[in-house]
């Protein structure tokens, strides 16, 4: 494998969201990014987005805009997924379908050189995407954050297949683009993140549903105490600083009451099969009319800014 350090090309597989925003990562870090997708209508799309999101951090100075030029000068689209036999490094960002993800593995197996690290970003197992490969081994999950040009961490997960070396590698490499990497020992579903951001959210729509409090409430109680605390601690340090005889003592009360099912309640279903998503159609448990989520969305992409800002004083 080539030194990560020493990697010049990439190629990202799927120009949604993900793979707009880990483009734009790989860029801003000097890398040439080939972004493969199926049509140029979507590239098309997708490049000024991340026009857009490059501008961005020019506004908020952090990156002059001769920076942002170049960046965006890096970036180049494609509709020929032979275009990734030619890198250094491959991600995977095509949605979350399984027999999909299979083929492209397969498919990438064989076009890329053995050596050539090929990751994903599903957050999924994957174990779960490699039955068509003749070198498994090179293949590691690589699970950005969205937004993931705004997020830092990156989980990065080996199979049983996987070798140590090439989870060594995704983690070096990650650092030498400026994203910190979280190692998992083995794979679960789901990883850490969504496992944690499932398991608050199972506890507030149950609460929801059940007429506990209203989702306001419910998001004010989050926001105003466990969103601040956890901005600069973690739930196990948050529970050390604590004490761990006293959050431990509560739990023995505490757990046996937190929702443990494995379905949705049926309120946020029936609000689904209704075609009520959320902000995206005016309404789901909140009536969007009512509100204004373009403003909320703006200011929790403020905040993320902030915290780069931040990031980059602390380094």
């Amino acid at each position: 494998m080539i030194a990560p350090k020493d990697v010049t090309k990439v190629a990202i597989i799927g120009n949604g969201l993900m793979g707009q925003g880990i483009a734009q990562v790989f860029a801003r870090a000097g890398k040439e990014v080939c972004l493969i997708g199926r049509s140029t209508e979507s590239l098309a799309r997708a490049t000024l987005v991340i026009g857009n999101n490059v501008q961005a951090f020019v506004e908020r100075d952090l990156m002059a805009q001769a920076d942002a030029d170049a960046t965006l000068a890096r970036i180049r689209t494609s509709t020929d997924f032979n275009d990734a036999g030619s890198v250094e490094f491959v991600m995977e960002a095509v949605p979350a379908e399984r027999d999909l993800q299979i083929e492209i593995f397969g498919k990438l197996d064989t076009i890329c050189d053995a050596e050539v690290v090929l990751g994903s970003t599903s957050g999924q197992p994957i174990s779960l995407m490699i039955n068509r490969m003749g070198y498994p081994e090179r293949a590691v999950a690589m699970h950005f954050v969205y937004p993931a040009q705004l997020m830092p961490l990156v989980e990065v997960c080996g199979g049983p297949q996987t070798v140590p070396e090439v989870v060594s590698w995704a983690c070096d490499f990650l650092t030498s683009v400026g994203q910190t990497p979280a190692l998992m020992n083995k794979e679960v579903d789901g990883f850490i993140v969504n496992r944690l951001q499932f398991a608050v959210l199972r506890e507030a729509w149950t609460m929801w549903a059940n007429g506990v409090a209203s989702a306001e409430a419910i998001d004010n109680s989050f926001k105003m105490t466990l969103g601040r605390r956890y901005s600069d601690t973690g739930p196990i340090e948050s529970a050390e600083l604590g004490g761990l005889d006293i959050l431990h003592n509560f739990s023995k009360f505490l757990f046996p009451a937190i929702d443990n099912s494995d379905a949705q309640p049926e309120a946020l279903t029936e609000l689904v099969n209704q075609g009520n998503f959320g902000l995206k159609t005016g309404k789901g448990i909140y009536d969007w009319s009512q509100r204004d989520g373009q403003a909320l969305a703006a200011k929790r992409a403020d905040r993320l800014f902030q915290h780069m800002a931040e990031d980059a004083e602390e380094n």
